[in-house]
C-alpha cells in the first residue's frame, strides 16, 4: 500500500500547495504580455528587461531584498493573525508605530551606545509598539466581540495621525516631517559588506525577516500554543470545548501580529534611512495581506511571496523606459485576483483528486493482501 496509494497521495498534497501559485503567475503573464503587444513592445524584450533590472545585477538584487523584507514581515502579521482566524487590517498602522518606537528609543539613547545594546533595545521597542498596536483590537475581540476588521481599519487612521502629530509638534525637523537623525541603533546596510550592493537600501535587517518566518512557523506547528492558535482558527467552539481559553488565545494572537508588523519598520528606521519619515508604510500593510494570501499562510511560502511582489515593484522601475511602470501594478492585482479567484477552484479540482486517492488506499490494501 506505501508504495503504490502513498507516493500519489503526497504527490496530490505537493501540488496542491504548489500549483495555485504557478497558475496565478501564469494568468498574469499571459496578461502582461496581452499589455506589452498592446503598447507595440516585444514581450520578450520587456521581461527580459525586468529581469535584468532585478535579478540581473547586484543593485537590483539589493532593491529587490529590501522591499521583500518589510513585506515578508506584514505579510507574516497577516498570516498569524488569520491562522487564528482574525483578518488583521491594520498591519499599516502597527508597521508605522514600530519603526516610530525604534526611532523614539534610537533618539534617546546617547551617541556611541554600543550596537550590542542599543540594537536589541530598538527592535525590542519597535516590537512592543507594534504589538500594542495590536493588542487594541485583540483586548475588544476578546473581550466584547468586537470585529477585528473594522477596528484594525479605524486604528490605522488614528495611529499615523497621532504620529504625524507628535512628529510634526515634538520631533521634526524644520520644514521637514521626519525625525531628526537616531543616535545609536543604525543597523549596516549589505553595501558596507558586500561592496557590489553600492547604492541599493537593503540591509540586515534581511535577517531579522528570515529569523521572523522561521520563529512563527516554530511557535505555530511545534508549541501547545500555535496548536491552540491553530485549532481556535479553524473550529473556535471545538478548540473552547477542548479547554482552549479562546479569549487569550485570540488578544496573544493580535499582539503577536502586531509584533512581526512593527519589526518590520525597523527596516526603514535602521537598516535604510536612520529616522521616521511620514508615510514611509504607505502600502506596505495592505500588499502584506496579498503576499499572505499568495504564500499560503505560510511562514515560508509568505517568504517566497514577499520576494515576488519585491521583484514585480522593483521590476516596474526597470520596464518603465518602455512600458508604463503601472504594468506591474496591473500584474501584482492579477496574482491577487487569480488566488481569490481562479486558485480556489483549481485547490477544489486537487482536494477532489486526493480524495479520490485516499478512498482507493481500502482498496489498494485489499488486491494486495489477495495477491499475497
Amino acid at each position: 500500500m506505501s508504495d503504490t496509494a502513498t507516493p500519489s497521495l503526497r504527490g496530490a498534497r505537493v501540488l496542491e500547495a504548489v500549483l495555485p501559485a504557478v497558475v496565478a503567475l501564469g494568468l498574469a503573464a499571459v496578461l502582461g504580455d496581452l499589455l506589452i503587444l498592446s503598447f507595440g513592445e516585444s514581450p520578450a524584450a520587456v521581461w527580459a528587461l525586468l529581469v535584468k533590472g532585478t535579478w540581473g545585477n547586484a543593485y537590483g538584487i539589493g532593491q529587490v531584498l529590501y522591499k521583500a523584507t518589510t513585506l515578508t514581515c506584514t505579510g507574516l502579521a497577516f498570516a498569524l493573525a488569520g491562522r487564528a482566524g482574525l483578518f488583521n487590517v491594520g498591519a499599516e498602522g502597527q508597521l508605522a508605530a514600530g519603526g516610530f518606537g525604534a526611532a523614539v528609543v534610537g533618539l534617546l539613547l546617547p551617541t556611541g551606545t554600543p550596537a550590542l545594546l542599543a540594537v536589541p533595545l530598538c527592535l525590542l521597542a519597535a516590537m512592543l509598539v507594534g504589538g500594542g498596536v495590536g493588542a487594541v483590537p485583540g483586548a475588544l475581540r476578546a473581550r466584547f466581540g468586537a470585529s477585528e476588521v473594522i477596528v484594525t481599519i479605524m486604528l490605522n487612521f488614528i495611529v499615523l495621525a497621532l504620529l504625524n502629530y507628535i512628529v510634526s509638534t515634538h520631533l521634526h525637523l524644520p520644514e521637514s516631517l521626519r525625525t531628526p537623525d537616531i543616535n545609536a541603533g543604525r543597523l549596516p546596510r549589505l553595501a558596507d559588506a558586500f561592496a557590489v550592493f553600492s547604492g541599493s537600501a537593503a540591509n540586515f535587517v534581511i535577517v531579522l525577516a528570515a529569523v521572523a518566518a522561521a520563529t512563527p512557523w516554530w511557535y505555530l506547528f511545534r508549541t501547545r500554543s500555535g496548536y491552540e492558535l491553530r485549532a481556535v482558527g479553524l473550529q473556535p467552539d471545538a478548540a473552547e470545548y477542548g479547554g482552549v481559553r479562546v479569549p487569550r488565545v485570540l488578544f496573544t494572537s493580535m499582539c503577536l501580529s502586531g509584533a512581526l508588523a512593527g519589526l518590520g519598520g525597523v527596516n526603514f528606521v535602521l537598516g535604510y534611512k536612520g529616522y521616521y519619515e511620514e508615510g514611509f508604510a504607505g502600502g506596505a500593510g495592505f500588499l502584506g495581506i496579498a503576499v499572505a494570501l499568495v504564500g499560503r499562510n505560510h511562514p515560508f511560502g509568505i517568504l517566497a511571496a514577499a520576494l515576488l511582489f519585491g521583484t514585480l515593484s522593483q521590476g516596474g522601475l526597470a520596464v518603465n523606459a518602455i512600458v508604463p511602470k503601472q504594468l506591474t501594478d496591473i500584474l501584482t492585482a492579477v496574482v491577487i485576483l487569480s488566488v481569490a479567484t481562479a486558485v480556489p477552484e483549481v485547490q477544489r479540482q486537487l482536494r477532489a483528486a486526493a480524495a479520490s486517492v485516499t478512498a482507493s488506499l481500502p482498496k489498494a490494501a485489499t488486491r494486495q493482501r489477495a495477491g499475497a
